[in-house]
C-alpha cells in the first residue's frame, strides 16, 4: 500500500471519527430544546441519549451473537474495510431518516420526538459498528509501532469534532443568539422550524455515503482482518441477552405510562424512578453473578472469567454514563427558573435560554480535548524537560482552540475561572506520571471535590465545578481500557469488545439523572454523577490489588 493511499484512508477515518464526536456533543443543545420543543419532562428528554447510546450496546451485542452463532468473528469475515462501510451505511440511513421524522413538525407535538429517537438509534447502531472497527483499522494502516501516533490523531480530531458540534448546532437552530425570554417564546410559538435539522441530517448522511465510497473505491487498501480466533462464551452471551431483557421490559414500561397519557401522580414518577433504579442494579448485578461464577468455573465465560474485565465494564460503564450525564443536564441546570422574581437559575446565575448554553456545553465537551492532547504528548517520547514544559503549554493551546471556536461567548472571568480548573488538570498530570492506576485515583477524585462543589456552591464557582467534570473525565478512557485487558491474552479482542457494550452507561444513567430531577430538583440530580466517580475510585484500587495478585504488569 502506497503512502498517498495510507494518508488517503487515514483522512476519510478521521474525518469520521469527527462526526462520531460532532453528533454526540451537539445531544447536549438538541437535549434542551427538545425539551421545550416537544414539551416533554426531563427524563424524556434524556432518551436522545438512551436511543444513542443504547444502540452502542445493541449493535455490539448483536454481532456478538451472530458471532457466537456461526462460531467465528463476523466482522473478521467481512474484515475492517467493509465494516466501516457497512456502519457507514447504516448511520446514512439513520441520518436520511431524520428527515421525514422531523416533515412539518410543529411546536408541542410529543409523538414526533420518538421518531428522532429512532433516527438516532439507527445512527448510533452504524457508529457502534464503525467503533468496532476502526481503531484497529487506523493501526493496521501503516507500520504496527506508528499505530498509536494515528489514534491518538483520531482521538484528537474526534475531540475537536466534540467541541465544535454544540456551537454549529446550536447557529443552525437558532441563528444569531436570542436574549432572555424571547427566544423561549418563538419556540412555544413554532416560529423555530426543524428545517434546517433536517438539511443537516441530510448533509451529514450524504458525507457518510461519499466516506463509505471513499473506502469502497480505494480498491489498493487491503482488506485487513484480525488473526485473533474467535472464543465462545455462551454463558457470557445468555446473561447479557438476560440484561438486555430486563432494562427493554423496565424502559418499555415507563413508556407506556407516557403513552396513556394516565394523570401523572407521585406514585407515577416513584415507580418510574424504581425502574430505572432496576435497570441500573440489573448492570451491576450483571458483572457480580458473572464474576462469582466464572471464579467458580471460568467455562463458557471466555473474558468474564477475569476479574479486571468484569470490573472494567463496569468502570467504562459508569465512565460513559458520567461523562454524558454532566453535559445532557447541565443545559436544564442553567434553563431552570429557581427564583421567579429575579429570574435565577439554581446555580443564582440569571437563567440562560437554549441558544446561550451552546458555548458551555462546548466548553465541557472541550475540557475533554483538552485531556485528550496532553496525553498524547506521551505518544511522541519527548525529553524530561520538554514534556514538563508541554503538560503546560498544551492545555492553554487547546484552550485557546476552544475560544477562538467560541468567540466572544465567554467573559474574562469565566475565562480565568477555567484556566484555574486547567491548572488543576495540570497538576493532576503532574502527580499521575503516566501510571493508569494513579491517573485513575486522582482524576475520579478531582471528579468527585468537582461534583460537591457543584452541589453546594453557587454562582461561577458552581458552574465551572460542574464543567471541569470534562477535564477530569478526559484521560479516563485509556486507562480503564488499558487496565481492563491487561492480562486477557487470547481473550483482549472478545474482551474489547464487551466494553464497548458498556458504553450503555450513556443510556442509562442520564435518563436515571433526568428521573431525579423531575422529583427532586436538577441541581440535587449531580449526586449521581458523585457516586460515578466514585465507584471510578473505587475501581482504581481494586483493580491494582486483582492485577497485582495474578502477576500482570501494568
Amino acid at each position: 500500500m502506497t503512502k498517498t493511499n495510507n494518508q488517503s484512508a487515514l483522512a476519510t477515518l478521521v474525518t469520521v471519527f469527527f462526526f462520531w464526536g460532532f453528533i454526540a456533543a451537539s445531544n447536549g443543545v438538541f437535549i434542551p430544546f427538545c425539551k421545550t420543543y416537544f414539551n416533554i419532562d426531563q427524563f424524556q428528554s434524556q432518551l436522545v441519549d438512551f436511543a444513542f447510546y443504547g444502540a452502542y450496546y445493541l449493535g455490539a451485542l448483536l454481532l456478538f451473537i451472530i458471532s457466537s452463532g456461526i462460531k467465528k468473528d463476523i466482522i473478521n469475515s467481512w474484515g475492517y474495510k467493509n465494516g466501516i462501510i457497512y456502519g457507514l451505511l447504516l448511520s446514512a440511513v439513520g441520518a436520511f431518516v431524520m428527515y421525514p421524522s422531523l416533515l412539518n413538525a410543529e411546536q408541542g407535538q410529543t409523538n414526533i420526538f420518538y421518531y428522532v429517537l429512532l433516527a438516532l438509534f439507527i445512527v448510533g447502531l452504524g457508529f457502534s459498528l464503525q467503533q468496532t472497527t476502526a481503531n484497529p483499522f487506523a493501526i493496521a494502516l501503516g507500520k504496527p509501532e506508528t499505530g498509536s501516533h494515528r489514534l491518538n490523531l483520531a482521538g484528537g480530531i474526534n475531540s475537536f469534532g466534540t467541541t465544535i458540534g454544540p456551537v454549529v448546532v446550536s447557529f443552525i437552530l437558532f441563528g444569531s443568539a436570542v436574549s432572555g425570554e424571547e427566544l423561549t417564546e418563538m419556540i412555544k410559538n413554532n416560529e423555530i422550524k426543524l428545517t434546517t435539522i433536517q438539511l443537516l441530517y441530510i448533509g451529514v448522511g450524504l458525507l457518510f455515503l461519499l466516506a463509505a465510497a471513499l473506502f469502497h473505491f480505494s480498491k489498493k487498501l487491503p482488506e485487513l482482518k484480525s488473526e485473533t480466533a474467535f472464543e465462545p462464551a455462551n454463558k457470557a452471551r445468555n446473561l447479557l441477552i438476560f440484561l438486555t431483557l430486563i432494562i427493554v421490559s423496565c424502559f418499555g414500561y415507563i413508556f407506556t405510562t407516557y403513552s396513556d397519557e394516565i394523570d401523572v401522580s407521585s406514585n407515577t414518577e416513584n415507580t418510574r424512578l424504581l425502574l430505572l433504579f432496576v435497570a441500573l442494579l440489573a448492570v451491576v448485578a450483571t458483572a457480580v453473578i458473572a464474576n462469582s461464577m466464572a471464579s467458580k468455573s471460568s467455562k463458557g465465560w471466555g473474558a468474564m472469567r477475569y476479574p479486571q474485565l468484569v470490573l472494567g465494564m463496569l468502570a467504562i460503564f459508569t465512565y460513559v454514563g458520567v461523562e454524558v450525564t454532566i453535559q445532557s443536564n447541565l443545559g436544564e441546570l442553567l434553563k431552570s427558573v429557581a427564583d421567579k422574581a429575579s429570574n435565577l437559575n439554581p446555580l443564582g446565575l440569571p437563567v440562560f435560554n437554549d441558544a446561550e448554553i451552546a458555548p458551555f456545553i462546548s466548553l465541557y465537551w472541550g475540557g475533554l480535548m483538552i485531556g485528550r492532547w496532553v496525553g498524547a504528548i506521551t505518544v511522541f517520547n519527548p525529553s524530561k524537560g520538554l514534556k514538563k514544559a508541554l503538560l503546560i503549554i498544551v492545555p492553554y493551546v487547546a484552550f485557546g482552540v476552544i475560544l477562538l471556536v467560541n468567540y466572544g461567548d465567554y467573559t474574562m472571568n469565566e475565562i480565568l475561572i477555567f484556566c484555574v480548573c486547567i491548572a488543576v488538570q495540570i497538576i493532576g498530570f503532574f502527580l499521575a506520571k503516566d501510571n493508569p492506576v494513579r491517573t485513575m485515583k486522582i482524576f475520579s477524585l478531582f471528579g468527585i471535590l468537582g461534583m460537591l462543589i457543584g452541589l453546594f456552591s453557587t454562582g461561577h464557582l458552581a458552574l465551572f465545578a460542574f464543567l471541569s467534570g470534562g477535564l477530569f473525565c478526559s484521560i479516563m478512557w485509556p486507562c480503564i481500557f488499558a487496565l481492563s485487558i491487561a492480562g486477557l491474552g487470547k481473550y483482549t479482542s472478545q474482551g474489547s469488545a464487551f466494553l464497548i457494550m458498556m458504553i450503555l452507561g450513556g443510556a442509562i444513567i442520564p435518563p436515571l439523572q433526568g428521573k431525579i430531577a423531575d422529583i427532586f430538583s436538577i441541581q440535587s440530580s449531580y449526586w449521581v454523577a458523585v457516586v460515578c466517580f466514585l465507584y471510578l475510585f473505587f475501581y482504581a484500587f481494586r483493580t491494582k490489588s486483582v492485577l497485582d495478585k495474578q502477576g500482570v504488569t501494568y
